[in-house]
């Protein structure tokens, strides 16, 4: 993924996820990345010391760095995904910490969502455990296309290749039965730093990257579909000022494809044909627009586009389609049930839909569906048929992780009770 400057230069971002059991060491990993990125002040390093020494440990504890956070979640501020930033000079990062417990799926679900790596911590004691699996599960369900585990607490088990040798073939063969096209387990000591940032000395049958390496360098601008073009118009742009008098455009964020001045594009719903007259990021015309770019796009004939609906190329456009089947996370108390009706938002459409049938929960520890429940409770997912009342201009969750998902909100209360991944649509 790249994030664009206002003089639109690229930088490259890297979003990733971490998930863990509680005391897997998230906290001291994030901290040890943050503190040997040198993307932490000195006067916090001075305060995480003083804090440290004054419990009596014999060693800086990492996790003070990220211990506000904890706090914040305690009294209600954060909404339990916690983000951090920090950059190298080679990339920049966002971190999206997500809860491990399993009454916390949908806040996991929500952190990894938009993620190029998801982060999976092990204790190196402990090995596989149904956490661990289920993270794994929910992240190949997200479609997170790389995976790392890291093998935490190396230095508490003597850095012993046969324990790393057995929690990566345990761990490899559970991952042959998911979705996971990149995968790197790395042995690792938050603690003590090593293969975090610097290879350690401690592991010399290690051959691999070390962590940070492997964040800086895994290729991620090819996991998204350059291929096929998809813009959704979030807004039409027309300022009405003496010096834009005729000024009219469509903005938006790129979801898919390679959008160039002179590309003729067809409109949905609508099915209107024209040419793509320009593109502006800021305040000034680019060559091209690429995910995920948020621009404006100036058609060269005046077709009738509001927001919720796509630009797309005219030989591969999405279908329209009313009757959804998807995967669903549930995110409230009160059950997903067969005849419920919810509102449902799709990239920049909102529409309203009916929830036909709830095929079978699936238990993300074990894989097993089970087809004799017909709801879902909460954190819970499963397939699900849904029909709108109006068409949903979508590609499958596999193909285009924005185009491919949604969100149900209870139309009452305007909360978002639940997340959808579209298998297929018609």
């Amino acid at each position: 993924m790249s994030a664009v400057t206002q003089d639109g230069h690229t930088m490259d971002l890297l979003r990733f996820a971490t998930a863990g059991s509680v005391d897997d060491g998230k906290s001291t990993l994030i901290g040890r990345l943050l503190l040997d990125s040198k993307s932490i002040f000195e006067d916090q390093l001075e305060s995480v010391e003083a804090t440290s020494a004054s419990k009596g440990y014999d060693y800086t504890d990492l996790a003070l760095l990220t211990d506000g956070l904890r706090s914040e979640r305690e009294q209600g501020i954060t909404i339990d995904v916690a983000y951090r930033y920090f950059a190298t000079p080679s990339r920049k990062f966002i971190i999206a910490d997500t809860p491990g417990h399993v009454q916390y799926t949908r806040n996991m679900v929500t952190g990894a969502s938009t993620a190029d790596l998801g982060l999976v911590l092990v204790d190196a004691r402990q090995g596989l455990t149904e956490q661990s699996r289920r993270h794994a599960v929910i992240l190949s369900l997200l479609r997170v296309p790389h995976l790392v585990l890291a093998v935490n607490k190396m230095d508490l088990v003597d850095f012993s290749e046969d324990v790393y040798n057995k929690i990566h073939a345990e761990f490899t063969s559970f991952a042959t039965k998911l979705s996971i096209p990149d995968l790197q387990i790395i042995p690792i000591s938050a603690l003590q730093g090593d293969n975090v940032v610097t290879r350690s000395e401690n592991t010399p049958w290690y051959s691999g990257p070390t962590l940070m390496h492997h964040l800086e360098h895994v290729h991620v601008a090819s996991d998204r579909d350059l291929v096929d073009v998809r813009f959704p118009v979030q807004y039409v742009v027309r300022p009405k000022s003496d010096e834009h008098h005729d000024y009219r455009g469509y903005g938006g964020m790129v979801a898919g494809g390679i959008l160039k001045p002179g590309d003729e594009v067809i409109v949905l719903p609508s099915g209107m044909t024209s040419k793509i007259q320009g593109i502006d990021l800021f305040d000034k015309e680019v060559a091209e627009a690429f995910p995920p770019m948020s621009v404006t796009v100036r058609l060269e004939d005046d077709v009738d586009v509001s927001r919720g609906d796509m630009i797309a190329r005219v030989n591969n456009a999405p279908t329209p389609s009313q009757d959804i089947d998807a995967m669903v996370c549930w995110m409230t108390n009160e059950p997903l049930r067969p005849r419920q009706k919810l509102a449902i938002k799709h990239t920049t459409r909102t529409a309203r839909a009916l929830v036909k049938d709830v095929q079978y929960r699936l238990d993300v520890n074990s894989l097993h569906r089970d087809q004799d429940t017909k709801e879902l409770g909460l954190n819970e997912i499963g397939r699900v048929q849904l029909r709108t009342t109006v068409p949903l201009l979508c590609d499958p969750y596999s193909k285009n992780r924005t185009t491919g998902s949604f969100i149900l909100i209870d139309e009452a209360t305007g909360v978002t009770v639940g997340a959808g991944m579209i298998n297929n649509a018609s």
